[in-house]
């Protein structure tokens, strides 16, 4: 399931690229699928091991392109363990919201992305974020959960702000919409409620087929659960 669309981020065999705030890996798989030598990071340590695996079961498989590379950190978006201008490509997927301070992380990347370089940000959509707001208090009150909602040109200040120019935008997972709804009005917490488990099957099953992932792409027209906000470094 990938937010960024990797053919508008511009991803080409042999960039050197990085997924800040990887979680389980599913933007870096794609990553080395298309040749891409990948930085993998997060700070949370069991996720970065799942996803460490994960991209070592690919790579065994022949699954990964044969210039593809990868390699997994744990690292903070507030400072970076990288050089200046290392990377052709950096997606940041649903991170921002979490961090105290998001000008900064956005300073970070750009300041380790190449110049003419590409970022793709992904953040949960401001109309998602106040519904869900508004159905529990769980939801901006969970420790290492939300803490910010961002319109789409609060997020495009930033950037531009940090030395980036915005080319595209897109919108992303309206069915997940409709399952974190699930969640706040079950219970946050109860992840193993009947209807939240039912609507994740239902999810995973819609993974492998063609006519749930065009009726999601209509439905992104109406309540997406994520903005993609593209930039290029000036």
């Amino acid at each position: 399931m990938l937010t960024v669309d990797f053919d508008m981020l511009g991803v080409r065999p042999g960039d050197v690229a990085l997924d800040a705030g990887c979680g389980f890996g599913r933007h870096s798989f794609e990553y080395i699928k298309r040749g891409a030598r990948v930085f993998s990071m997060d700070m949370d340590m069991e996720s970065l091991l799942k996803a460490r695996f994960s991209l070592a079961q690919i790579a065994r498989a022949g699954q990964a392109h044969t210039q593809a590379r990868y390699l997994a950190h744990v690292g903070d978006a507030l400072r970076l363990p990288f050089k200046d201008e290392t990377f052709d490509r950096i997606i940041c997927a649903e991170v921002m919201e979490h961090v105290v301070d998001d000008r900064q992380a956005c300073r970070e990347m750009v300041r380790v992305l190449k110049k003419g370089g590409t970022i793709a940000i992904t953040v949960p959509t401001f109309f998602s974020e106040l519904m869900y707001d508004a159905l529990t208090f769980e939801y901006f009150s969970t420790p290492g959960g939300h803490i910010r909602k961002y319109t789409p040109k609060k997020l495009a200040r930033i950037m531009r702000e940090c030395g980036l120019e915005i080319y595209a935008i897109g919108h992303r997972h309206a069915l997940h919409t409709i399952w974190w709804m699930i969640r706040c009005v079950v219970g946050l917490h109860r992840a193993e409620h009947p209807f939240s488990r039912g609507y994740h099957r239902f999810l995973t099953m819609g993974l492998y087929s063609t006519f749930m992932r065009n009726v999601e792409k209509f439905l992104n027209w109406f309540f997406p659960k994520s903005v993609v906000l593209y930039g290029v470094k000036k």
